[in-house]
């Protein structure tokens, strides 16, 4: 099932127009991500170095593609002795730890749809996802278990909970279970388009939507990857990031390519960004290559720490100004590059500084291998230095499948062969895209994507809450910090309570979403339809400063 060699699917250019009018897609029978990111390397060189976990008692585990595979196909057969089968989802709830990789590769090479979720979920948050993909399977650890055993009885699909720590009472020991079963497995023959996981995006009407990739998409990252790493991988390469392997810029931008394309992968669990502790990571252990989203660039920025190992650093979510790139080149010692994706699609727009210095304000050209375009409202092409909703061509392998069991939804996110992305932006005649602006309620806030739906839901769940209305502010670290609206029911008191719904938001969905701040109105601004209008809440943001 081999596709393709360890080399780059990028192929060598000196412009960037070459390499894209040189690259083409493979076009395999089958496809496997675990068959790509870790069994042909066991077999063609089973000692080489795979991954290195940095615990959080600062001890060092080298994980070499043999072993992971063996205990991988041990995690696989001890799902399929629980009845777990093609097409089954399995809940991944952890950080960045050995155990992720293993229930990754475990679920594709049964062919199972993978769910990565954030640990700083609370049970709202995780009630809705894992009923929602209808996870038959949670793997997560001691810290994480009470929430899941919390909601369990409100999740009629799972049947079976491991934990990587001590076995607890209601679930099952990950590396007992492991221990029981044999270390060989067959690897499920999917194609391109089979499923393989399901990560979860906010919108600003409705729950969360699940992007439900396929296969493909592994394969559909990496010119992206390649391009914005400036020529991944090359001798003495190692990758790491302090983002969560729950979303897809820890996934697919490093976790999954890194092992593919047989650059040591460096995992390491930050419960907190710290950037003295990120400058210390990345020169203890020698990082060459490194996905920092801005946020964590805009902290480090702050303090006096310089790596003497960077090759390359990518970084995307947020647009990085001339100042940041400037202090990239002086501390960093490289040009950062900036990418551009989303949830469905990722990857799509980059930069690579040693074939075209990337251009202030740009987050790039599109990747080899993508078509990207600017619409116009009624899906027409529009013609360079004109501002509209940029737009990715289908078929594309790293666009997502669909939205689970949301046809409606998906349907919304396409005009023609085009995908939404739901940014507005412009494209200069060399093909370089400006940021603009997000057509809906999106708040982008340290790289995360928030949707205000979710949120206001949690807010007015509250007893003494009849109405919410959450947008984000301008925010010179977090690009946007969220902002709640919130009208009180008569006679509830406004003292002590905006306090107490913030802290209602971190613990029943995520801190990452909490508001910074909540605002008492009297009303809010609404349609003749009973919706609300968050332009409007933007608009009185802007005038109260």
């Amino acid at each position: 099932m081999t596709l393709f060699a360890p080399e780059r699917l990028v192929p060598a250019g000196e412009s960037w127009s070459a390499m894209r009018r040189d690259f083409r897609w493979p076009q395999p029978a089958r496809y496997n991500i675990a068959e790509q990111a870790c069994e042909r390397w066991a077999r063609a060189q089973p000692e080489r170095l795979a991954m290195t976990y940095l615990r959080p008692d600062g001890q060092l585990r080298d994980y070499t593609y043999i072993q992971l595979s063996r205990a991988s196909s041990r995690l696989a057969n001890a799902f399929a002795a629980r009845g777990v089968k093609r097409g089954d989802r399995v809940a991944v709830l952890l950080p960045q730890t050995p155990e992720t990789v293993l229930t990754h590769l475990a679920a594709y090479k049964l062919g199972a749809i993978a769910v990565p979720l954030f640990t700083l979920f609370g049970e709202d948050g995780l009630q809705y996802r894992l009923a929602n993909s209808g996870a038959k399977v949670v793997v997560t650890d001691g810290q994480n278990l009470p929430k899941v055993l919390a909601i369990q009885d409100q999740l009629p699909d799972l049947e079976f909970i491991y934990s990587i720590d001590e076995r607890n009472a209601g679930s099952f020991g990950f590396w007992q279970e492991l221990g029981k079963a044999a270390d060989a497995c067959e690897v499920a023959a999917t194609t391109l388009n089979d499923p393989a996981f399901i990560s979860y995006t906010s919108g600003t009407t409705g729950p969360p939507k699940g992007a439900l990739h396929g296969h493909r998409v592994l394969m559909g990252h990496l010119p992206g990857v390649e391009t914005h790493h400036d020529g991944l991988p090359q001798a003495g390469d190692r990758l790491w990031t302090p983002a969560d392997w729950a979303w897809m810029g820890g996934l697919t931008n490093v976790m999954l390519p890194a092992l593919a394309l047989g650059v040591p992968l460096v995992a390491h669990r930050m419960a907190k960004f710290d950037p003295d502790h990120a400058f210390w990571v990345m020169e203890q252990l020698a990082i060459r290559n490194v996905f920092l989203p801005p946020t964590a660039l805009k902290l480090m920025r702050q303090t006096k720490g310089a790596p003497a190992n960077l090759r390359s650093v990518g970084s995307g979510g947020e647009a990085l100004g001339a100042d940041l790139l400037d202090w990239g080149r002086e501390r960093l010692g490289t040009t950062i590059n900036e990418f551009y994706g989303q949830t469905e699609c990722n990857l799509v727009l980059g930069n690579m500084a040693s074939v075209d210095a990337p251009r202030p304000g740009s987050t790039g050209r599109a990747v080899p291998g993508h078509e990207v375009a600017i619409l116009d409202s009624a899906g027409n092409v529009l013609p360079a230095g004109e501002e509209g909703e940029i737009a990715v061509r289908r078929p594309d392998p790293v666009m997502f499948l669909e939205y689970w069991k949301n046809p409606a939804k998906t349907a919304e996110k396409f005009i023609g062969d085009w995908m939404l992305t739901g940014d507005v932006a412009r494209m200069d005649e060399e093909g370089f895209v400006y940021f603009a602006s997000r057509t809906d309620d999106v708040i982008t806030s340290s790289g995360y994507r928030i949707g205000p739906s979710e949120i206001e839901d949690c807010l007015t769940g509250d007893p003494d809450v009849t109405m919410a209305g959450v947008i984000g502010v301008p925010d010179p670290v977090r690009t946007e910090a969220v902002r709640a609206y919130v009208v009180l029911r008569d006679g509830a008191l406004a003292e002590g309570k905006a306090a107490e719904l913030i802290k209602r938001v971190r613990s029943r969905i995520s801190p990452h979403v909490a508001p910074r701040d909540v605002m008492f109105v009297a009303d809010l601004p609404m349609t003749a339809t009973g919706k609300i209008m968050r332009r409007e809440l933007r608009e009185k943001a802007h005038r109260d400063g």
